[in-house]
Protein backbone atom coordinates (compact mmCIF):
# COMPACT_ATOMS: atom_id res chain seq x y z
CA UNK A 1 0.00 0.00 0.00
CA UNK A 2 1.46 2.95 -0.81
CA UNK A 3 1.97 6.28 1.53
CA UNK A 4 -1.06 8.27 1.97
CA UNK A 5 -0.97 12.28 0.91
CA UNK A 6 -4.28 13.30 2.01
CA UNK A 7 -7.60 12.67 2.74
CA UNK A 8 -10.90 13.04 0.78
CA UNK A 9 -12.62 16.24 2.27
CA UNK A 10 -15.40 18.18 -0.24
CA UNK A 11 -17.15 16.88 -3.58
CA UNK A 12 -17.85 20.18 -4.44
CA UNK A 13 -20.47 20.02 -7.64
CA UNK A 14 -20.77 23.84 -9.69
CA UNK A 15 -24.60 25.00 -9.99
CA UNK A 16 -26.52 28.23 -10.04
CA UNK A 17 -28.25 27.61 -6.64
CA UNK A 18 -26.52 26.19 -3.67
CA UNK A 19 -29.12 25.91 -1.27
CA UNK A 20 -31.92 24.68 -3.49
CA UNK A 21 -28.65 21.49 -4.87
CA UNK A 22 -27.68 21.36 -0.97
CA UNK A 23 -31.62 20.38 -0.07
CA UNK A 24 -32.01 18.27 -3.10
CA UNK A 25 -29.23 16.26 -1.63
CA UNK A 26 -30.22 16.09 2.02
CA UNK A 27 -33.28 14.70 0.74
CA UNK A 28 -31.29 11.67 -1.67
CA UNK A 29 -28.50 11.02 0.68
CA UNK A 30 -29.46 12.30 4.50
CA UNK A 31 -27.53 14.48 6.56
CA UNK A 32 -27.59 17.87 7.32
CA UNK A 33 -26.86 21.14 5.48
CA UNK A 34 -24.57 22.73 8.24
CA UNK A 35 -23.29 26.38 6.24
CA UNK A 36 -24.47 28.22 3.34
CA UNK A 37 -24.58 31.96 2.05
CA UNK A 38 -25.10 33.07 -1.29
CA UNK A 39 -22.50 31.38 -2.86
CA UNK A 40 -21.72 28.28 -1.33
CA UNK A 41 -23.58 25.50 0.78
CA UNK A 42 -22.16 22.17 2.66
CA UNK A 43 -23.85 19.07 3.67
CA UNK A 44 -22.57 16.61 6.20
CA UNK A 45 -23.11 12.98 5.14
CA UNK A 46 -24.32 10.42 7.51
CA UNK A 47 -22.09 8.48 9.53
CA UNK A 48 -19.50 10.40 8.15
CA UNK A 49 -18.01 12.21 11.15
CA UNK A 50 -18.55 15.08 9.50
CA UNK A 51 -15.54 15.00 6.93
CA UNK A 52 -16.22 14.07 4.16
CA UNK A 53 -18.77 17.04 2.71
CA UNK A 54 -20.73 17.41 -0.06
CA UNK A 55 -20.49 21.65 -1.21
CA UNK A 56 -21.66 23.19 -3.67
CA UNK A 57 -20.35 26.26 -5.13
CA UNK A 58 -22.31 29.23 -7.58
CA UNK A 59 -20.62 29.64 -10.75
CA UNK A 60 -21.37 32.75 -12.59
CA UNK A 61 -22.79 31.73 -16.48
CA UNK A 62 -22.87 27.83 -14.98
CA UNK A 63 -23.79 25.87 -17.94
CA UNK A 64 -24.94 22.66 -17.25
CA UNK A 65 -23.48 19.33 -18.45
CA UNK A 66 -24.67 17.47 -21.17
CA UNK A 67 -25.33 13.75 -20.51
CA UNK A 68 -24.29 11.39 -22.15
CA UNK A 69 -22.89 14.25 -24.91
CA UNK A 70 -19.23 15.46 -24.52
CA UNK A 71 -20.15 19.27 -25.45
CA UNK A 72 -20.19 19.64 -21.67
CA UNK A 73 -18.70 16.62 -20.14
CA UNK A 74 -20.21 15.45 -16.96
CA UNK A 75 -16.83 16.08 -14.95
CA UNK A 76 -18.14 13.82 -12.09
CA UNK A 77 -21.32 12.17 -10.63
CA UNK A 78 -22.11 10.00 -7.73
CA UNK A 79 -23.63 6.50 -7.85
CA UNK A 80 -25.95 6.20 -4.87
CA UNK A 81 -26.86 2.70 -3.72
CA UNK A 82 -30.38 1.65 -3.07
CA UNK A 83 -31.85 -1.55 -2.10
CA UNK A 84 -34.64 -1.17 -4.87
CA UNK A 85 -34.24 0.46 -7.93
CA UNK A 86 -38.09 1.21 -8.83
CA UNK A 87 -38.64 2.72 -4.92
CA UNK A 88 -35.46 4.83 -5.58
CA UNK A 89 -36.65 6.31 -8.98
CA UNK A 90 -39.78 7.33 -7.68
CA UNK A 91 -38.00 8.67 -4.32
CA UNK A 92 -35.47 10.75 -6.40
CA UNK A 93 -38.39 12.12 -9.03
CA UNK A 94 -40.03 12.91 -6.27
CA UNK A 95 -37.36 15.32 -4.76
CA UNK A 96 -36.51 16.86 -7.99
CA UNK A 97 -34.37 14.30 -10.44
CA UNK A 98 -35.12 14.14 -13.67
CA UNK A 99 -34.82 10.17 -15.32
CA UNK A 100 -32.59 9.85 -18.16
CA UNK A 101 -33.71 6.62 -19.55
CA UNK A 102 -30.52 5.57 -19.58
CA UNK A 103 -29.62 2.23 -17.20
CA UNK A 104 -29.46 -1.30 -17.19
CA UNK A 105 -30.98 -4.13 -14.51
CA UNK A 106 -28.27 -3.03 -12.08
CA UNK A 107 -28.24 0.89 -11.92
CA UNK A 108 -30.32 3.46 -13.42
CA UNK A 109 -28.98 7.58 -14.60
CA UNK A 110 -30.57 10.44 -13.68
CA UNK A 111 -30.01 14.38 -13.79
CA UNK A 112 -29.82 16.66 -10.19
CA UNK A 113 -31.79 19.60 -10.10
CA UNK A 114 -28.73 21.46 -11.56
CA UNK A 115 -27.88 18.85 -14.80
CA UNK A 116 -25.29 16.79 -12.54
CA UNK A 117 -25.53 13.33 -13.96
CA UNK A 118 -26.05 10.70 -10.81
CA UNK A 119 -26.52 6.58 -11.14
CA UNK A 120 -28.92 4.70 -8.50
CA UNK A 121 -27.32 0.95 -8.15
CA UNK A 122 -28.45 -1.88 -6.72
CA UNK A 123 -25.78 -4.42 -4.88
CA UNK A 124 -25.04 -7.30 -6.14
CA UNK A 125 -27.02 -10.00 -6.14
Amino acid sequence: MSAMIGTLDVVVLDCPDPRALARFYVELLGGEIVAFDEDWAEIALPFTDLRPILAFQQVAEYRKPEWPGQDVPQQSHLDVKVDDLDAGETAVLAIGATATGSGTNTFRVYLDPAGHPFCLIRPND
